[in-house]
């Protein structure tokens, strides 16, 4: 990335102001903006979001908010009720007190003598969960949004949901913000109030997994703030953003599709970042986007955005299985509107193992399959952070327990642009079953790399607000849609269908092993085909390089771990995969402020009994200015038997050497058709 140290308009910082909500409480706020907009005022720019702008993500704000200040914006950086220096507790995500707080916000920002009284918001998981959230709500100074890596389906779409079936990531998440949750502020801003501050996160911010578990169908829980209830809410323009290994790659799309407001989109090939910040690469000048973006919105210039096209996408290029990739080989293309006119369904039937042409006749035939527990253990994460290395490796080992259809070998290079679909005639003799669905691209050597997949919990099938059980036997009919993608397939490689019924430790099993069969002739693969047009780059602007402002200065004390490790034990035969996320502990050096970070994860199961899986997550999180010394560790196991999910959850809290705060908790929740 290219650090700009000149920028069109100077600016001053202000590090710590208090914004008064509605009930009194004040969140902390931390506001870069034009010198001049004391007597020019300018449109503001907020983020909403609990990740604690004192320092976890101090660095990150320090490249995009002054860049965009010094653009001719005041931005606005705000810590959650109950996050970082703001005062109160927060108790889980996208709550309605968080929207009418940052309805607040705004309301108190659009006033400030330094703003003109347009506002926009932005942000990436969270924070563009926010913005999209809060513009629906349709607050009277807001113009526009920027969101990236958000969903508008908080049930289908997210990291505790796919397809009716339990993620991981549910858990993952829930252990981070059961550590996040439960930080203290910074004394140097909030003076002795901290400790209060501090045992009230402690003793009230609650055990979140206990909520996502407790609801595991799609009911008011989840419609709430899920914007998909009602795209004509949101009534501003919309400029969308993901990557192809990010989880949330999906919304964007339906945004384009859904909203009739005006709006763009963007997907590169990058995991869970900001564009200019992308990984795997490569990154591009997206600030330089959205401050286009703004500038039209915010400043009525017109620079030309809504001449270009819909949706700009990176068609990735074939590449070996990896679990982490510095770059992605590829090529932007454009779409003039999405759905888009250019591209084609091809309905390919199955048949025995094959993955037959269009025109192609089939006959029916009986495919069954078992899968051991085991496929699934190179899945990656639900969604990429590209640290440790998260993306899914080989698929040989995973195809091994998984039905298999490949296509001959391609004569003539395909690209496929958007969600594949499979249509499946199945039958299963269990009544609670899933399906793991992977497209993976296959070298001619052999070697398989995943391209995208589905799931679907088959009690699912009609929807998810309802499940039914699954009568033993009988045939039904069911679709499942794999996440979109952006692929190209070259001449003399084969697209592989491999269809599992498990895939742990990616998304929980079923209750107990289940044997599904396929009938070949009646089921089909459909891919999205996106014709080749070779005059792609050269009618698309191109990207200008990743600028942002220098970052603060941080010193490292000491360094980090990562891992990402399976193992197998060929005596008792427990397998597990186990991952460390570990940040070392670096000082903030304007603030002389030491901050550690440690996570852990590990997945396991014993041979093929589905009552041994179990996850484990656990955080310790350290902060560190001479003398003031506080550490939080926190811990959730989750278990599970053919009828229940039980959690164990522990809190430890620490000043010094002293346990200030201990709490545990232990949960049996019904499992509902999972």
């Amino acid at each position: 990335m290219r650090t700009v140290t000149s920028l069109p308009y100077p600016i001053t910082e202000e590090e710590h102001v208090w914004i008064p909500v509605s009930d009194g409480t004040r969140l902390a706020a931390r506001i870069w903006r034009p010198v001049s907009s004391g007597e020019e005022p300018v449109p503001a720019v907020l983020e909403y979001i609990p990740y604690r702008k004192r320092d976890l993500t101090a660095e990150r704000d320090s490249i995009h908010h002054p860049y965009l200040a010094g653009h001719g914006y005041a931005c606005v950086r705000v810590d959650l009720r109950g996050t970082g220096e703001s005062e109160g507790v927060l108790t889980d995500e996208y709550l309605e007190q968080e929207q009418r707080d940052a309805e607040d916000v705004l309301d108190w920002i659009a006033s400030q003598p330094w703003c003109d009284g347009k506002t926009g918001m932005m942000g990436i998981s969270w924070g563009g969960f926010a913005a999209l959230q809060v513009a629906a709500r349709k607050p009277p100074s807001l113009r526009a949004i920027v969101i990236a890596s958000f969903t508008d389906d908080r049930y289908a779409d997210d990291m505790h949901y796919m397809g009716g079936c339990l993620l991981s990531d549910n858990l993952a998440e829930a252990g981070t913000m059961f550590a996040y949750s439960t930080l203290p502020p910074d004394p140097a801003l909030v003076g002795d109030k901290w400790r209060e501050m501090w045992l009230d996160r402690l003793a009230n911010s609650g055990l979140w997994a206990r909520n996502w578990l407790g609801h595991q169908r799609r009911d008011d829980y989840w419609r709430h703030a899920s914007v998909c209830e009602n795209y004509h809410d949101v009534r501003v323009p919309v400029f969308a953003s993901s990557g192809w290994a990010d989880g949330y790659s999906n919304a964007v799309s339906r945004l384009l599709a859904n909203l009739d407001v005006p709006r763009k989109g963007l997907i590169g090939p990058w995991s869970h970042k900001y564009p200019h910040l992308g990984e795997p690469g490569p990154a591009i000048g997206y600030l330089q986007e959205v401050v286009r973006w703004w500038d039209h919105w915010l400043k009525d210039v017109d620079t030309g955005m809504l001449d270009e096209p819909m949706l700009r996408t990176w068609m990735q290029e074939s590449v070996p299985p990896s679990t982490s990739y510095e770059e992605r080989p590829g090529r932007w293309v454009g779409e003039p509107a999405w759905p888009s006119p250019h591209i084609r369904p091809a309905e390919h039937p199955l048949a025995w193992h094959r993955i037959a042409r269009p025109d192609e006749s089939v006959e029916e035939r009986e495919l069954t399959v078992e899968s051991p527990l085991s496929v699934g253990q190179f899945a990656g994460k639900w969604a990429s952070y590209n640290a440790p290395p998260d993306l899914p490796y080989d698929q040989r080992e995973e195809d091994g327990g998984s039905l298999v259809f490949d296509t001959d070998d391609l004569t003539e290079r395909c690209e496929i642009l958007g969600a594949p679909t499979v249509d499946l005639e199945v039958a299963v003799n269990r009544p609670i079953a899933m399906i793991a669905a992977r497209l993976s691209d296959v070298a001619p050597d052999g070697r398989a790399t995943r391209v995208t997949y589905g799931l679907l919990n088959l009690t699912h099938r009609n929807g998810h607000d309802d499940p039914e059980p699954l009568e033993p036997g009988r045939r039904y009919r069911v679709t499942l849609e794999l996440n979109g993608v952006g692929q190209a397939f070259p001449a003399g490689h084969r697209i592989r269908l491999s269809l599992s019924t498990s895939y742990w430790p990616l998304a929980w099993p079923p209750p107990e092993p289940v044997r599904l069969s396929v009938f070949t002739g009646a089921s089909s693969l459909t891919l999205p085909i996106r014709p080749v047009a070779e005059s792609d780059e050269v009618t698309l602007r191109p990207f200008g390089e990743p600028e942002g402002a220098p970052p603060i200065t941080t010193t490292s004390i000491r360094p980090g771990e990562q891992r990402w490790q399976v193992c197998r034990d060929l005596v008792d035969y427990e397998s597990a995969l186990e991952i460390v996320k570990d940040s070392g502990v670096v000082r903030f050096d304007d603030i002389d402020l030491e901050v550690g970070r440690r996570a852990y994860e590990r997945y396991a199961w014993v041979a093929e009994d589905f009552e041994t899986v179990r996850g484990e997550t656990s955080w310790a999180m350290t902060f560190a200015r001479g003398d003031w010394n506080v550490r939080t560790v926190t811990r959730q196991e989750l278990r599970c038997t053919a009828t229940d999910l039980v959690l164990h959850a522990e809190l430890d809290g620490y000043e010094g050497t002293e346990r200030v705060f201990s709490r545990n908790w232990h949960e049996v929740i019904p499992r509902d058709l999972l």
